[in-house]
């Protein structure tokens, strides 16, 4: 699959193909194979995908966060689990671009880019989750750099990370203030991969965690600062709310497409059942409500690309549509029957996508605060 992307438009174009012939025929397997997508990760690579904000000299495409966005719901679409490994991987490449001394981009961005190597970024910790200022996570300075010791948990990719952005505590009871960020190679001495979490279902995220034991960061390795590292952070978990409310988007549309196309060809007692009632309406209520949350994400990503805070909007989207999945998910499978739960249909892997959805990057409660402390 040999593509000249010359525009958004292009790109969109082959997301859509890509989604297609690529992901939706493996989702399954990777679900089955409890294991991330790595074979389709490297092909998205060659077409640019893990690359989509990177600026172009560093090798990336140059586009807005709402082309990333908008792939994202494509490739959402066949499987929540891939988008995510992928966009975080992406994420990496992004931020060492743009922030990383030339040594670690030419270290690792080319790398990243061709999926050569995979990257993820370790905020969360078992005991603290959205609590950041709860980290456990220690960096120590010693003369040349920094000792770091700790764990982290649930983190995207982290079955098979190679390189990952760390965020750990400088100085004991200074809260999100003394938050650092540095950049960790997997194949040092002190990084310790644990096994790979038994969860119930979308495998391709590689969630997983792993122990830092006297891990040493050279000093020109730290990417973020205490006082900086923290505020670029939350700018970034706002962008994630936007794409992560683009891939509830994805799901529930494939999941309005596979069930219309059903409804079509069954019949029950000699009609079409796209001709019930209770099939039609469960689809134009969930068209509905996905028109909304689309219009949503369109507004929070074009905040992002235009500089403006989307604290709130990114808040709002996600809420909004993550309990559109929830809500729209189990209702078309149902409108399907025993067929809703077949493995050929991608909808009941949505559905536990739809739940790892109302975690990630800030749980709904947590947002529903937010959104509260925002309205005046």
């Amino acid at each position: 699959m040999t593509v000249l992307i010359k525009n958004e438009a292009d790109l969109i174009r082959t997301a859509r193909e890509f989604a297609r012939s690529q992901i939706a025929p493996n989702a399954s397997a990777w679900e089955r194979d409890r294991r991330i997508g790595l074979e389709t990760l490297k092909k998205a690579a060659k077409l640019g995908f893990t690359g989509i904000q990177v600026p172009v000299d560093q090798g990336g495409l140059g586009f807005p966060f709402s082309c990333k966005a908008r792939i994202m719901e494509i490739f959402a679409g066949e499987d929540f689990g891939f988008a995510l490994s992928l966009v975080n991987t992406h994420n990496v490449a992004e931020k060492l671009a743009r922030e990383a001394p030339s040594r670690l981009i030419m270290a690792y961005v080319p790398d990243i880019l061709a999926a050569n190597k995979l990257g993820c970024t370790a905020l969360t910790e078992t005991g603290a989750g959205s609590d950041v200022a709860a980290m456990q996570t220690s960096a120590t300075r010693v003369s040349g750099g920094w000792i770091l010791q700790g764990e982290k948990a649930w983190i995207a990719n982290a079955t098979r990370a190679d390189v990952i952005i760390v965020y750990a505590q400088t100085e004991a009871g200074s809260g999100t203030s003394g938050i650092a960020a540095f950049v960790i190679d997997a194949k040092r001495p002190g990084f310790i991969r644990e096994p790979n979490f038994d969860v119930v279902g979308q495998h391709s995220i590689g969630t997983g965690g792993f122990r830092l034991d006297g891990y040493e960061v050279p000093s020109d390795e730290m990417l973020a600062p205490p006082g900086k590292a923290f505020k670029s952070v939350i700018d970034e978990i706002n962008g994630a709310r936007v794409y992560v409310a683009a891939m509830c988007c994805g799901m529930v549309d494939k999941a309005l497409q596979t069930c219309a196309e059903y409804g079509r060809h069954r019949t029950t007692f000699g009609k079409p059942l796209n001709s019930r009632q209770g099939l039609r309406w469960r689809l134009a209520d969930a068209e509905i409500d996905l028109t909304a949350a689309r219009l949503m994400v369109r507004q929070a990503a074009a905040r992002i690309d235009e500089g403006i805070d989307a604290q709130l909007n990114a808040a709002q989207a996600k809420v909004f549509a993550t309990r559109m999945a929830e809500r729209h998910l189990p209702a078309l499978i149902q409108a399907m029957g025993a067929e809703g739960l077949h493995e050929r249909y991608p909808l009941c892997r949505h559905l536990i996508g739809s739940r790892v959805a109302c975690y990630v990057d800030g749980s709904t409660e947590i947002l529903l605060e937010r959104i509260a402390s925002l309205v005046k």
